[in-house]
């Protein structure tokens, strides 16, 4: 059973990069992936904010290394890209993304870009760069963080509607083009998770009654009922897993 288990789930020699990995979602995640056995490129705003899930890491005694940038920043984005091309990675994990919260016809049109920039953008100039060495070995996993938005229009967030629409999108695209090559391309949808984009709903009572009522599982997920997902997309097991929008939401859509 054992050795099943490992050829299955085992990620040792992988190299994984994970967006978005200081906090919350972004460091199950990287460290599910470390517990496996990959190795870690974690990707950030700053050195302060990924500390913690770097010390994590190593003590389990992963390799680590780290990438700064703010993906909101184009001019940010482009001096990542040159140095991710020399970057040999296994899997990707595209996980960092913002909201806004506005009345439509109130959104500016920088808080547009800004979600879109990214969300969207930049994660699709990020799977350009990491698929074409994946493309050459004939080997690799990408994993999106899509929505329950991805499918339904939400209130008062038009731009990350519209932007994980889009993720779902292309998850689906690139699945289709790169699949006959090795790489698998999927996205996770999480419901309503107990992360800082979420605060806001929390802390409104009507409100998280409301998305509590309708959940059957009857609570708020967690990072961690995340991260064994990605773990698993990432892992041998799902080796024929391609282009699926995988929800985890505690049977939101189910209701």
């Amino acid at each position: 059973m054992n050795n099943y288990l490992e050829s299955q789930f085992s990620l040792v020699g992988s190299r994984a990069l994970v967006t978005g990995a200081s906090k919350g979602i972004g460091a199950e995640i990287a460290i599910a992936l470390a517990s496996a056995g990959a190795d870690l490129v974690l990707l950030a705003r700053s050195e302060e904010s990924i500390l913690a899930t770097k010390s994590k890491a190593e003590s389990l005694g992963r390799k680590v290394s780290e990438l700064f940038c703010d993906l909101s920043d184009p001019k940010s984005v482009a001096a990542l890209l040159i140095k991710l091309a020399d970057e040999p990675l296994d899997i990707l994990v595209n996980n960092a993304g913002v909201i806004t919260r506005a009345d439509a016809v109130d959104l500016t049109a920088d808080d547009w870009n800004l979600v879109m920039q990214t969300n969207l953008t930049s994660l699709f100039q990020i799977c350009q760069v990491v698929a074409k060495p994946m493309l050459a070995k004939g080997a690799g996993r990408i994993i999106n963080i899509a929505s329950l938005l991805s499918f339904q229009g939400g209130i008062r967030v038009s731009a990350y509607a519209a932007s994980k629409h889009a993720v779902a999108g292309l998850t689906k695209a690139l699945a289709n083009e790169w699949g006959a090559s090795g790489i698998t391309v999927n996205a996770i949808a999480p419901g309503y998770i107990i992360t800082d984009n979420t605060e806001p709903l929390r802390q409104d009572a009507n409100r998280s009654a409301g998305i509590l009522a309708r959940i059957p599982m009857g609570r708020w997920g967690t990072p961690e009922d995340i991260a064994g997902v990605a773990l698993f997309l990432a892992s041998p097991a799902a080796r024929y897993i391609n282009g699926e929008i995988l929800t985890v939401d505690g049977g939101w859509l189910a209701r």
